[in-house]
């Protein structure tokens, strides 16, 4: 028996055109016709601004460490602790201190009130009044100073105290220091001299409490010493 098999038609395959795309997408025939797009005026303009943003962030804050420095070297702040200097200065009173000013200005002066390393524990800083200079005779009798056999007129003090000292003489590089509040104060009475090296600065500004606000004044002196 002859079985026919029904005629089959192949598949056809629409061939479909897309003109615009092949318009679009031009043949390449090398790499070299292939390019990286440049960028927009946006783009560039975006990039410099934020390198810009970027470089003046990096010069305020070196400029910010340079001021910081600088001002490390020529001031310091301190916060007094303690009764030693009273009544010319007071427990928690906040100070700026002058460092610059005898570095390169002029050495103490008798009547500066100055912080320095405590000699016996130089990570201490201590606040007292300089009495005595370098090359002078220091004496404390009944709680009156001497200086060269000479009483010295002190007009900040409150109470003298009635301490003695006997006369020593200072070394070249040597200050006699002391509190104002002579019977509760840890000073050159106890210590000894204080040597230049220690000296950290020049008590400048009080700046807190604010009613304490102002340039901490200088002693006043009709006073000077006969070597």
């Amino acid at each position: 028996m002859n079985t026919e098999l029904p005629d089959e038609k192949p598949t056809q395959v629409q061939e479909i055109e897309f003109p615009e795309y092949e318009r679009a997408l031009p043949a390449v025939t090398s790499w070299d016709q292939l390019e990286t797009p440049s960028p927009s005026e946006d783009e560039l303009s975006g990039w410099q601004s934020l390198k810009l943003i970027l470089r003046e962030g990096v010069e305020t804050a070196v400029l910010a460490l340079l001021v910081f420095l600088l001002m490390r070297v020529v001031v310091q702040n301190f916060r007094i602790e303690g009764y030693s200097m009273e009544p010319s200065l007071h427990q928690g009173q906040y100070l700026i201190v002058n460092k610059a000013v005898y570095r390169w200005i002029h050495p103490p002066e008798r009547g500066d009130i100055i912080v320095f390393e405590y000699p016996r524990a130089p990570d201490r800083d201590f606040i007292k009044r300089v009495i005595g200079l370098p090359g002078e005779k220091v004496e404390i009798r009944n709680g009156v100073v001497y200086i060269n056999d000479r009483p010295l007129p002190e007009p900040y003090l409150k109470n003298r105290g009635h301490g003695n000292y006997p006369p020593t003489v200072l070394g070249p590089d040597q200050y006699f220091v002391l509190g104002d509040n002579r019977d509760n104060s840890s000073d050159s009475r106890m210590w000894g001299p204080l040597p230049r090296d220690r000296i950290i600065g020049k008590a400048w500004i009080s700046y807190w409490p604010p009613q304490m606000w102002g340039r901490i004044p200088d002693a006043d002196y009709s006073f000077a010493s006969s070597q």
